[in-house]
């Protein structure tokens, strides 16, 4: 049975103007998580597969852009979620694209939400809100593949 870990936000974002904006209103809504921000794909790719164990190796929550330089936000999430070990990960999409074909494509790739930058700060902070709620009640894999372990409960199916 996995043990009760934090939440690590993996935030892919290459201009460093957003990032400190994300993170400040991260910081602003509560959320005290461990926040590692990584400037471009390749850079995200090499920390969720690079041969050595990620820092902590806690559980992630991806906050990803789709503008990067090097291999874009489409082919990091792509990776993601074609991977075994991590298509569990939420994947966030935090972007300047609003264009509708976008939009469903990162769904088709397996995003779990997609939000056009910038963000009215109620509609920003009410998305972090609820990122807040779930990141206290995420579910952990059990390490077995057969369901999750979410914090304050028994083991879930997936």
């Amino acid at each position: 049975m996995a043990s009760e870990l934090e939440v690590t936000i993996l935030l892919v974002e290459d201009d460093p103007g957003h990032a400190r904006l994300v993170e400040k209103n991260l910081r602003r809504a509560a959320i005290a998580n461990p926040i590692v921000t990584l400037g471009d794909g390749q850079q995200a790719v090499d920390y969720l597969f690079g041969d050595g164990e990620r820092p902590g190796a806690s559980p992630l929550l991806v906050l990803l852009d789709l503008n990067l330089p090097g291999l874009d936000g489409y082919q990091v999430l792509e990776r993601i979620k074609a991977d075994e070990r991590t298509r569990r990960i939420p994947v966030i999409v935090l972007t300047t694209t609003d264009d509708a074909r976008e939009v469903s494509r990162c769904y088709e790739l397996g995003c779990n939400v997609y939000i056009v930058k910038p963000v009215e700060y109620e509609h920003f902070s009410d998305a972090i809100r609820k990122l807040g709620l779930f990141l206290k009640v995420v579910a952990v894999p059990d390490g077995e593949g057969n369901g999750v372990r979410v914090p304050g409960s028994g083991t879930i199916p997936c």
